[in-house]
């Protein structure tokens, strides 16, 4: 079973995803972008804001089918269950948003490259936050992190939930650290337990 953990930046997805560890220790954690040669390429391009939106796609496409043939797939061959802290509904929603104005229907456009190869997730876990928030909390650090940008790819998250409302279980990320925690904790036991 794949299960990620979903949200705009600042939602605490992380956070959460780092805790259980300790609650769910016997389940298989891992994260794109990744610490691949992949990933890397995908990090030094959040750092340029001058990065062209088709280029920074590619790069996360990259990264995310290196982490399906190295990771993900061997890990679900061997029956183990896999958290993965973002998937490809992040490419979705925040690529989608990235590339606005630049190209027609860009989230489908972003879907469309995936749909050939990528493994879709069995269950999502979407930590929901106002952009607002969410930009606070992250410090917009990077180009993916101002308030407006993360208002769109929120809308595009709010699309994904519509698409498929029965894969997502949501969760209010405005709540306390610990709240959340426990809510991301109940919601995985009840995932697991199908």
């Amino acid at each position: 079973m794949l299960v990620t953990l979903e949200g705009i930046d600042g939602s605490g997805k992380t956070t959460a995803w780092e805790a259980l560890h300790d609650s769910h220790p016997d389940l298989t954690y891992t994260a794109e972008p990744t610490d691949s040669w992949y990933g890397e390429a995908v990090r030094r391009s959040l750092a340029d804001d001058d990065a062209d939106p088709m280029a920074d796609l590619f790069l996360f496409t990259a990264d995310h089918a290196d982490h399906l043939s190295r990771v993900v797939r061997p890990a679900l061959e061997r029956g183990e269950v896999v958290v993965s802290d973002r998937y490809s509904d992040s490419r979705y929603a925040y690529q989608g948003a990235s590339l606005a104005g630049v190209i027609k229907r860009p989230m489908e456009y972003v879907r469309g490259i995936h749909q050939p190869f990528t493994r879709p997730p069995d269950a999502t876990i979407y930590f929901d936050v106002d952009p607002q928030v969410g930009a606070e909390r992250a410090g917009a650090t990077d180009k993916f992190e101002a308030a407006g940008y993360l208002a769109a790819v929120q809308e595009n998250y709010e699309t994904l939930v519509g698409y498929e409302p029965e894969r997502f279980v949501r969760v209010d990320a405005e709540q306390s650290p610990e709240a959340v925690l426990e809510a991301v904790e109940d919601a995985l036991d009840r995932i697991l337990d199908g």
